[in-house]
């Protein structure tokens, strides 16, 4: 019996390792001088660099796209320009055989701007997460992936061709992209692109 309480009775120092234990993981994380020092230079160029970025749809004297400035923060990688170009003329090749034809591009803004470059008068509905896009008015649509069908009903079921390069390859954000792309294409004929890699933009 004795040998038993002594088996249960707690050991000192493993109280005392324990308590110890307990008050680290209590203890707030610091960054090392350095490591903040670093942190705060990257937010306040990231801010400046917003602040500065002309608007998502300008082009300049040489015929060259400027766009916001990617966000890390929100998966996005913009496509190189040859890329953009690329996948634009095949888009508006493929728009030629619908008549009124209506692209739907999920979270590729670099496409959109490629798209009204080459064609400003192809109707093209950019469904992008990124506020700053808000700048395009009526052909802006705020999408989040993780509320697939949370979509204007005046959307459902009117795209010909519907572009999606969703933010991230995992298996339940492509599923959830799958279903907004369900509800935005035509029930007659439609065409998808879907573009996926290292890329988002």
């Amino acid at each position: 019996m004795e040998r038993e309480a002594e088996l249960r009775k707690p050991n000192d120092n493993d109280v005392s390792t324990q308590r110890d234990k307990d008050v680290e993981d209590d203890d707030p994380l610091v960054l090392s001088s350095q490591a903040l020092a670093a942190l705060q230079e990257f937010l306040a160029d990231q801010n400046k660099t917003v602040a500065s970025t002309p608007p998502p749809s300008t082009v300049d004297g040489e015929d060259k796209v400027e766009l916001v400035t990617e966000d890390w923060r929100l998966s996005q990688f913009w496509y190189e320009p040859e890329t953009a170009e690329t996948v634009a003329e095949e888009v508006v090749t493929l728009s030629s055989r619908f008549s009124g034809c209506r692209v739907a591009c999920i979270a590729c803004p670099t496409l959109y701007v490629y798209l009204k470059k080459k064609d400003p008068s192809l109707q093209v509905q950019l469904l992008e997460y990124d506020m700053r896009f808000e700048r395009y008015g009526s052909e802006f649509t705020f999408y989040d992936y993780n509320e697939p069908e949370e979509l204007p009903l005046q959307l459902k079921h009117c795209f010909h061709i519907i572009v999606a390069d969703p933010p991230y390859l995992s298996r339940e954000c492509l599923e959830r992209v799958t279903q907004t792309i369900s509800f935005l294409a035509s029930p007659v004929e439609s065409l998808l692109l879907l573009l996926t890699e290292r890329s988002s933009g």
